[in-house]
Parts: structure tokens; sequence; C-alpha cells
């Protein structure tokens, strides 16, 4: 099973695994079961990350039926999922209850609306996370705390990672780890070790008709409580041991094989002896046989079991006097017992129920919250009650208990509740000492699709721009539905244009690139006829498009995006292996489709006003400095990522005619008014200092008229006005970070310069002036706070982090040292603010 192991980097087999992978159980099962033991859980899983990195895969399950969890078997890392946000953060997270989880991962709760308690725990292999190890608790327990749950999972983790470690060892030699735990195949079902119980004991016979000779194995004779050495042979002293009242049941076993040619559970008792009460007691015992014909000159024999019968029989027979029905479910919810009461209540026999789920036999109870009833009991562990209103017209009650083995389900008839209604809600009706039904009348497929739908809709929301959408479709459906292909198209001008790929061999779509809607491919016809197309193997595919280029997948959706009756464009995904499209699937898919073109639509008429908003923007800024003798400088601007993705940041150099004036600023806000605010700030300061005004009345001009244009808009500015001839400076600051200075020698300081308020705040207000000096070979830095801030630490540390890169960063290029200082803030994914840098390197 290549996808089930750890594998190092190194030879692979022709099948593609490691010659020394051993299997992923051999690590994982001990520990699993052991973690479940020590958090006084019911059910344990493991989660291990995909070989594209993309998803959690489930591994290993116990406790729990797999089909319960059908729809997590394969999670998005980037999901807002507890075991992913374990994975990614790298530490533990324990809910305690629905409650906890509601609060945190309400999508998640949605699709499991469960009273259950969870704790997810990283299991780690070769230093770095490789998976997460889950253990689910029933709510009811005595509560634990946080550390406790850390405490209790401790050795399983650790044991996991020796487990894994030996699974893919390091690679000969100096050099890291050449780990590659990874896991793509289906979870493997470990069953929880039961309580001890009384082994069933199976004793062997060999009973000749003929002659009534009677052959028996060891087991057989203990049964039967006969001391070997006192052993006649003869069927006559199995009589002697037989209660009286049984032995025409042991003699009818001759008729029956002789009649039927076998012997199908004939009980009879047998005297017990072993207790030495001086009182005779009786064994129950169970014989099953069929007639052996030997050769010439042999008799007929009949080959047969002795089952000790004293605990399954001795249940079956008191389960059968019960007045209520009696039934018992598998772990998946199949039926593997009903007493006859059970099958007179639910009108159906024990053969036709037998090894099916009772909602899929019986028509009544097809009610998709009936099936949530059981699903409800297995993974909260707790008793479930509801009512039933059979249709002859009678009220069933039906109470279930559950252990992490199955499930024993009672029924039995009672009156209809207080105001019971007649139709379908009837079904969720309480009675006095009956339990309220749980919560979420939905099925596993269906309680899957919905947190796949509710998922979507939270990701997209956040999504901005059209490779934002791009982005989040492709990290929510690939590993929610196990693709591994995702292609994105949208229609312009009557032609299909990729927007996104992920997964396809090279070149491969390039020559569907610019097809027009005539042309005779599935994701053009599922565009032109608003219908989702699928296919669950290449034959199938091939026969509706002879001739299509085929690559490596074998199953493949074709979906619409439609947004608000228009065609946006289509979506293709596409499945290594054959794949089944359930109704639930399909259902989900086509809703995630129209969730991702509404989404698209919207990103892309925002593209357009983001695109004019920058242009804006840049015609605002300079599109050069000004050379000035002596002097070396250079800016730098990045856009928040946030909003509109412009903003109120800018710079400017200025030449004057006492020198030259380098100015910062920052216009509250991230919109098309704050950068028209800017606009005309950069115009005003740019007068001012033209017209050789000292730096003090150029802040206070432009603070007075900010204030007259009573827009609500603050903003921040530093100015200072240097002489290059001299190095000598004067700087005002109003409400901005200080500037930093780099020394000659490389050290580098933050200039404390005496500042006043924001601009916009008071007309009248007062902004004190700072002398400076720079020398030869210092280097000047004027920024904005979004190249300091950062969420979850004050400005102050940011300042000193820029500082720092400032000092060990050689000034020999001030292109490169620019480069540098905002190197950080570029490579960040999500920037909260705008980013502005003015350095100016001084000879």
């Amino acid at each position: 099973m290549d996808e089930a192991a750890a594998v190092p980097d190194g030879p692979r087999s022709a099948g593609g695994r490691s010659r020394d992978a051993g299997r992923i159980e051999d690590a994982l099962t001990t520990p699993l079961v052991e973690a479940v033991r020590d958090l006084d859980g019911y059910g344990g899983l493991v989660y291990l990350r995909s070989r594209d990195r993309r998803s959690l895969v489930l591994a290993m399950v116990t406790g729990v039926p797999r089909s319960l969890l059908r729809s997590w078997w394969r999670v998005p890392v980037g999901g807002a999922l507890p075991m992913a946000e374990a994975y990614r953060r790298d530490e533990t997270l324990w809910l305690p209850d629905e409650r906890a989880g509601m609060v945190r991962f309400p999508h998640f709760t949605a699709g499991l609306p469960y009273s259950f308690g969870s704790a997810y725990q990283p299991v780690r292999s070769g230093g770095e996370t490789v998976g997460v190890l889950v253990v689910l608790r029933s709510a009811a327990r005595a509560p634990i705390d946080a550390p406790a749950v850390d405490l209790a999972l401790r050795p399983a983790e650790r044991a996991m990672e020796e487990g894994l470690d030996r699974l893919a060892p390091r690679r000969p030699g100096p050099g890291p780890a050449a780990y590659r735990v990874e896991y793509d195949d289906e979870p493997i079902s470990v069953r929880l070790p039961t309580s001890a119980a009384r082994p069933v004991r199976v004793g062997l016979i060999d009973w000749d008709l003929d002659s009534d000779r009677c052959t028996a194995d060891d087991e057989a004779l203990e049964l039967l409580g006969i001391d070997r050495a006192g052993y006649g042979g003869a069927i006559v002293d199995i009589e002697a041991r037989v209660s009286p009242d049984d032995l025409h049941e042991l003699r009818e076993s001759r008729h029956d094989a002789l009649a039927d040619g076998r012997v199908r559970s004939r009980h009879f008792r047998v005297r017990d002896e072993s207790r030495g009460e001086g009182k005779t007691s009786y064994r129950p015992v169970e014989l099953w046989g069929h007639l052996v014909h030997g050769g010439a000159g042999s008799g007929r024999i009949l080959v047969g079991a002795l089952v000790d019968a004293g605990g399954g029989l001795a249940a079956a027979e008191a389960a059968e006097r019960l007045p209520d029905g009696l039934f018992s479910l598998d772990q998946d919810g199949r039926l593997t017992y009903a007493n006859r009461r059970c099958e007179e209540l639910l009108g159906s026999g024990r053969e036709e129920l037998f090894g099916r789920y009772p909602w899929e036999v019986i028509t009544w109870l097809r009610d998709p919250a009936y099936e949530d009833r059981y699903r409800a009991a297995m993974l909260s562990q707790e008793q479930v009650s509801f009512l039933v209103r059979h249709p002859n017209g009678i009220w069933l009650s039906f109470v279930l208990y559950p252990d992490v083995h199955g499930l024993t389900g009672r029924v039995f008839a009672t009156g209809p509740p207080t105001g019971a209604a007649q139709g379908p809600e009837a079904g969720s009706a309480t009675v006095p000492g009956v339990s309220a039904p749980a919560p979420g009348p939905v099925t596993a497929a269906r309680a899957g699709a919905l947190y796949h739908v509710v998922q979507m809709a939270s990701v997209l929301t956040e999504a901005v721009t059209v490779q934002d959408v791009c982005r989040a479709v492709s990290e929510q459906l690939l590993p929610a539905f196990g693709a591994r292909e995702l292609a994105l198209y949208t229609v312009r001008e009557g032609r299909m244009y990729l927007l996104w790929e992920s997964g396809y061999p090279e070149g491969f779509l390039t020559p569907f690139e610019g097809v027009t809607l005539d042309t005779q491919l599935p994701g053009v016809h599922a565009l032109t006829t608003r219908l989702p197309l699928f296919f669950e193997s290449p034959e199938d595919l091939s026969l509706a498009y002879p001739g299509i280029t085929l690559d490596r997948m074998n199953a493949w959706s074709f979906l619409p995006l439609i947004a608000s009756g228009r065609s946006v464009g289509s979506c293709i995904l596409g499945w290594d292996t054959p794949h089944r499209f359930t109704p639930d699937e399909r259902s989900a898919l086509t809703a995630l489709s129209g969730l991702a073109a509404q989404a698209m639509e919207r990103a892309r008429l925002y593209d357009s006003e983001s695109a004019v908003a920058r242009g804006l923007q840049e015609g605002l800024l300079p599109h050069r400095l000004p050379a000035v003798e002596g002097l070396r400088t250079t800016g730098r601007y990045l856009p928040g990522t946030q909003g509109m993705a412009i903003g109120g940041d800018w710079y400017d150099v200025i030449t004057t005619g006492r020198g030259v004036a380098l100015v910062i600023g920052d216009v509250e806000g991230h919109s098309v008014g704050a950068a028209a605010v800017m606009g005309q700030l950069r115009s005003a300061v740019h007068a001012f200092a033209a017209s050789e005004r000292p730096p003090q009345e150029v802040i206070t001009h432009t603070n007075r008229l900010l204030t007259e244009l009573e827009s609500d808009i603050f903003a921040t500015c530093c100015y200072i006005e240097l002489d290059p001839r001299t190095g000598r400076a004067l700087a005002v600051r109003a409400g901005h970070p200080p500037p930093l200075l780099r020394h000659p020698d490389g050290r580098a300081e933050t200039l404390d310069l005496v500042g006043g308020v924001m601009l916009g705040v008071q007309p009248d207000s007062v902004y004190p002036v700072t002398a400076l000096t720079l020398a030869p070979g210092s280097v000047l830095a004027l920024y904005t706070d979004g190249l300091v801030e950062r969420p979850g630490s004050d400005i102050e540390t940011g300042i000193d982090a820029v500082r720092r890169r400032l000092s060990e960063t050689p000034a020999d290029s001030v292109e490169y040292l620019a480069d540098r200082l905002v190197g950080t803030a570029r490579r960040a994914r999500e920037r909260p603010d705008d980013v502005a840098l003015l350095l100016t390197a001084y000879r």
C-alpha cells in the first residue's frame, strides 16, 4: 500500500514505494488506542498530510464508524477546522464540548452538530509536524482542563513520533533528516479492545451413526464433563451426561442428519460438576454438524461442533421473553440482532433486516432525521430517545444505548405526545421520561456537504480580487473532494480564457486557450448549457467526446459558473482514480460552483475599480525623484492587501532655494477618497516648499488647509529640509513615526524629534522644529507606520527591527538598502496598511 507508507528519500521500488518502508499502522495503532484510554475518550483519529501538502488525510480511526466521518476523510490544511488549525499552529487544541466548538469553529460544528469533546495534538516526525492526533470524548464525562489534556496526550505523541521515525529513517551522513511522512489512502479502522469476557468454547466430534461410536477432542470432552481416561467412545457415554429432559434433543440430531444431511442448532444441557457444591447444575450446549458418507466399508458420520451456549443462548432467550422490542446495530449502523417483539413492532422480519441499515429497509424510517439519531448517539456516546408514528397510527418510542462497538436499542409502543403534530414533525416530539432528540436532521453526507458549502461561502466573503477567489476555490475544492487537478476559465468576447490552474502537466492546457463557445469540449458545453457534467471514468468521457485529449486523470466534473443569470466561466476538476459522484456530492459541487461564480463576478468588478484607483494613485506619486548633487534618494511604495489596495501614503523630494525638502506622509484610510486627499496634501506641501517657506510654516499651512477641507480625514507627516552643502537640516514631525539615521560607521538610531499633533485635528496647532546635522556617509530613512506595525506587536518593536536591519545592511547601494528594508513587508501575504519609504544617502 504505497500511499500508506512513511517514505524516506532514496531508491524506490517498481511499485513506487521505498523498499525499506513499513506499514503506517505499525507506528500509529498502539499509541492511538492508548491516547483514547489515557484521555478517557471513546474514539480517536489520526490525520497525516497528503503528498501535495494541501490536505490532511484521515489515516486511522478507532471507536467511531468510518462512515460517519466520510466527509472529513480529507480536509484542507487552510480550512477553518480544529485539526487544520492544530496542524498549522503546531499546538494542542482542546474543545470540551459543542459550545466551545461553535465559538471557535462554527462551520465545522454546523456540519457535526453533536455533543462531544475533542482534543487535537500535532504529530511530528523528523522535527516537523506531519499530522494531527484527535481524541473524541463524551461531553458528559468529568470536565478536564487544557493542560491536563496536553499532559495526557504527550506519551501517545512521542510514541507516534518514534514509530514514524522508524518508518522513515534518517539519510546517512551529515545534513537534515529525509522524512516524507504522507498518506493518500482510505482510513484504516482499528477496533478498541473489548472488556474481558468469557471466551466461546468449541469442541469437535465425529459420530458414526451406524455404530453409535463417537470420537471427541479434548475441548468437546471438557464441555461434556467427561474424563478422557474414563471415556468409552460410545454415544451412550455422552447421553449419560445429558439432562434427562434434553435427551430427545440429542437423539433428534441423528434424525436431522439422516433426513437433511445436517444438524442445525440442537440445544441440550449437560451436567456441570465443576463448581463442586454437591448439587447438580447444567451447562447449555449447542450442536451443529453435517453428514459425511465414507468410502466402501465406512459408515455415515456426523462431523459436528459442540458450542458452549451458556452466555449467548441465555441472553437470546431472555431477550425473546421481553415485552419490548430489542435490537442491536453494529458500529456502522447495520442490524445484527432483533428479538421477535421488535419484528412485530417494526413489521419487518429479521432475515430482511440483518446486515442492513433499518432506515433503508423500513420505508417509514427513511426520514434523514431518524438516521441522524443513530449518528448523534454514536458521536456523543450518550443515550438518545425519539418518537416515531407508525403508518398504522400507533406511536413508537425508540431509546438508543451506544458504546464504542455498536448500539443497543429498545422500541416500545406508547401514547402520542401532548400536542402531537400530524405529519413529519411528529417524529421529533418528546414524552415524559424520554430525552429530547438530538439536533440536526441531516445525513452524514449532507452534513459534510453543508460544511463545505458554508466553509466556501465564508472563505469567499474574504476574497477580494479575482486571484483571491481563484486561490480560495482551489484551496477548498481540491482537498474537500479529493481532486488532483483544477482549472478555472472565464469567458470574454465569446472565448474561454484560463484564470487559474493547479495540478495539470506543463503545457497541457495551452491548446484550449481562447477556444470559442461552439467548440466541442465538455467545459464549453457545461457553460453554454448551464448544466454540470460528470464523468466517472476515461471511457465515459471519451464516449461522450470522441478524440478528446486526455491526461492522467480518471474522473472529471465540469461545472458552469453562473452568477445572477450571467455566464462567468467554467470550473474543471479532475480525479486521479475512477470516482463515483453521489447525489449529495453532485449537489454540493453544483452549489459550490454557484458560490464561486458570484464571488468571481464581484471580484472582477472590484478589480476593474481597483485598476482605476491604482491609476489615480500612481499619477499622484512621483514618477522619479529629482537629482540633487551630494544626495542619492530612492523611494518605495507597497499598497495594503485589504480594501482597494490603495491608500494615502506618499513621499516626495522637493528642491528649494535653501536646499532640498524630504517629505513623507500618511493619510488615514484605504480608498479613492484617501488617495484624493493625499494628492491635495502632496500638492500643498510641494507649493509651500517651493515658495521657500520655512519648514514650520509649510506644515502649519498644510494643517490649516486640511482642516478647511472638512473631510473628517486626518494625516501624519514628517518634513525635513536639508542643505546638501553642510549637512545641516531642520525637521518637523506631525504625528508621524520618527525617522531613522544610519551613521557612517553603520550604527543606526531613532531620531527623537519633538512632534506636534496629526494634521487636520486643530487648525491652530503649533509644530516645533528640530535641528540636525548629517555627517557624510549617513543615510536618513523616512517611512510610514505600515513598515513597522505588525499584528500582536507594538510599534516600538517594529521600529527597532527596521533600525537593526538598516544598521546591518551595507549602504553601498541605496536601491539595495531600500529593497532590504521593505523585503519583509513585500513578502507578507497580508499587509493591513500601506508602506512608504524614502531613503536619502548624504555624500
